[in-house]
């Protein structure tokens, strides 16, 4: 720190001018990223708040610094003011590490899993605390710093217990980074750490060089750093409405899930935006959104809730709120309820919204990302009352409603062709490109929205309309791999779900045959998919149909490998290619036991010659895992989520 060699110091006029350059550097640099931040609403609230208040703080640090050094430079001989410009420095400067570890905390939102909230404040801010004390005495005490006689800074004999405290607060910081690393991509995680080492090595180097007024000018370069790698807008924002996007929302909610972190999703659905946007336009309706954008952060102002907002596209807003908060959701629901029922007027043109609303408490309405999102597709298919709806109920009405209707709900959608094939490319490891995709169902009805394959697959093993549903699928990717299009993708074969109702059909080879010979496709240009659960059915016809299948050159993967009460002498006598490792064990890669138990199962797999695929992969740090524990294949909305096949061809295409 500064402060301890200003006295030894005094004469050298010019090097202490140049020294105080240093901190008009330190200084351009802070002012430049607080108006930056002020300008541009980058990540969401909270974390972008702490880290204004970081930069303020260091701001006012460094302004005050460069006051005392000058008060000391020209000899002032006005003992207050000189005690109030190097109190403020010390005070301020002590302050910098707890609000840079206040920022790094609210990046990991983790402060709703510790249990004795208070206490732990406390004890956080309890050496900050007695430092501020000691150094706000200090005119009567002389502990940590007096003016001496000859009007000269002097530290005193306690001055130590600054840096002390310092390093309290970097050991804290850097265990916490280090508990907590998992919840940070590798980039985060060492970006937030080169603030740690920068502050270091300003110490490190005023200390072996007293003259050097490096420090603050070291800690205004990691914030740079921090603001360019991290505080990135193009990241989260949507540029038009001002509200954090899509991405930005399932990774805020990913993670809130992932710790249990209650909140209350406002679901705000404008169900007649297709019809506004070919009434208005394109330029005009996102000009209508960004105005509803602009009310919500308006409400939200007045209300100082300080929540978090999204825009999701097709008229799909999201407020979310804390627990703390919650008492607030029903009267936000109801003013935007009540705003969005009023007429807009644009360019002379009337405009009524039809607007479905839906408050959901989270984890306890829904507790995972794709059920939420399949959610909010639902709401907007639910018929408009004109009231506040709560998940809760909707959800089981209708659930009651749908699962009374399946049956009709599958025989409408065979013969309307409301059944999609959509896919999810499966990246090599070893080839660095995208090796294959596979083949999903899905189901979107009129009434209920999209249905889960998960709700609807079993119901239609009952009923035998799998049989259709399977011809469906597998033409489709049939005529997928025919067309001109897949093959300039450089795709190795499809994968293709069979259910355990389609294992036992009689003749299931010769079925196949006949349809991947009537689109001209190779058997090896496909992949069919098994289930644990299926292929421990100790009945014959399932070996039979997979023993000619293999004959006439298919290959066959074993699907959600590990959940299954697994005959293993059936697994291993029967001829799969790949074993796909269910998301169970990503969901907890980092749990030590079942790390045990991952390495052993990948190596047992490769021992008996067969190709993994990890299912499940959403990070960067899993995407690392896995492939140093060579993987083959991984799969997983790490790259991209289940996608329509124009889509997909798009993404292939793009990462080639």
């Amino acid at each position: 720190m500064k402060e301890i060699y200003r006295s030894e110091r005094r004469g050298a006029m010019g090097v202490i001018y140049k020294n105080v350059n240093y901190d008009y550097c330190a200084m351009l640099i802070i002012s430049i990223l607080i108006i930056t931040t002020i300008l541009r609403r980058m990540i969401k609230g909270k974390v972008n708040r702490s880290f204004l208040e970081v930069l303020v703080v260091a701001w006012l640090t460094i302004l005050f610094d460069i006051w005392a050094v000058h008060l000391d430079n020209l000899g002032v001989q006005q003992v207050f003011t000189k005690y109030v410009a190097h109190m403020g420095y010390l005070v301020l400067h002590s302050l910098e590490m707890p609000f840079y570890i206040t920022y790094v905390v609210a990046m990991t939102d983790t402060w709703h899993l510790f249990k004795a909230k208070r206490l732990l404040a406390f004890l956080s801010s309890f050496p900050v605390l007695v430092i501020t004390g000691l150094i706000l005495t200090s005119p009567a005490t002389k502990w940590i710093f007096y003016i001496n006689a000859q009007y000269e800074y002097t530290r005193g004999k306690y001055f130590t217990l600054l840096y002390v405290c310092a390093v309290i607060y970097l050991i804290y910081g850097l265990v916490y980074l280090g508990i907590h690393r998992k919840m940070f991509r590798r980039r985060y995680l060492v970006s937030l750490g080169i603030v740690f080492v920068a502050e270091i090595a300003g110490v490190a180097i005023q200390y072996f060089y007293p003259t050097s007024l490096v420090e603050m000018l070291c800690m205004a370069i990691g914030l740079m750093f921090i603001s360019l790698m991290l505080q990135r807008p193009e990241e989260r924002l949507d540029m038009i409405t001002g509200l954090d996007k899509m991405t930005a929302y399932m990774d805020d909610m990913r993670h809130a899930f992932r710790t249990r972190k209650p909140i209350h999703i406002i679901m705000v659905n404008i169900t007649n935006y297709a019809s506004l946007r070919e009434l208005l336009g394109y330029g005009k309706c996102m000009q209508v959104m960004a105005g509803i954008s602009e009310y919500m952060m308006r409400l939200d102002k007045e209300k100082k809730l300080k929540a978090a907002m999204y825009y999701l596209g097709q008229g799909k807003f999201r407020y979310v709120l804390e627990d703390t908060l919650s008492g607030h959701a029903p009267d936000i629901a109801e003013e935007l309820n009540r705003s969005l029922k009023a007429c807009f007027v644009i360019n002379q043109m009337s405009v009524n919204f039809i607007t479905n609303i839906c408050i959901a408490d989270c984890p306890e309405d829904i507790s995972d990302v794709d059920t939420l999102m399949a959610f909010g597709d639902t709401l907007q298919e639910v018929p408009f009352t004109g009231d506040i709806m709560t998940a809760s109920e909707l959800l089981k009405r209708l659930h009651y409603d749908m699962m009374h209707d399946m049956d009709t709900i599958i025989e409408s959608a065979l013969s309307n062709k409301r059944f999609e094939v959509y896919y999810q490319p499966i990246y090599s490891v070893k080839e660095k490109k995208f090796h294959s995709a596979e083949a999903l169902i899905r189901l979107k009805d009129e009434k209920y929205g999209f249905i889960s394959p998960e709700v609807f697959i079993p119901v239609a093993e009952k009923s035998g309309a799998i049989h259709k549903i399977g011809d469906f699928v597998l033409e489709q990717v049939c005529a997928f791999i025919a067309s001109d299009e897949y093959k300039k993708l450089g795709m190795s074969y499809i994968e293709v779900n069979l259910s355990v109702v389609q294992c036992m059909q009689p003749k299931l080879a010769n079925h196949i045959m006949e349809i991947l010979t009537r689109y001209g496709v190779r058997p090896e240009q496909l992949n069919l998919e098994i289930t644990e659960t299926a292929a421990s059915i100790s009945q014959q016809a399932l070996e039979d149909n997979i023993k000619d299948l293999t004959n006439m050159g298919m290959k066959f993967s074993l699907d959600d490998f590990g959940t299954g009460y697994s005959n293993m002498q059936r697994i291993v006598k029967l001829p799969f290619d790949i074993i796909k490792l269910d998301r169970t064990f990503t969901e907890l890669y980092d749990n030590p036991k079942l790390g045990i138990v991952l390495t052993n199962a990948i190596n047992m797999i490769k021992a008996m010659k067969m190709k993994i695929v990890v299912e499940g992969v959403e990070t960067e740090e899993m995407l690392k895992l896995f492939s140093e524990l060579e993987c083959e294949y991984i799969q997983g909305y790490y790259f991209s989520k289940p996608i329509p096949r124009e889509e997909f061809v798009k993404f292939i295409q793009a990462s080639s």
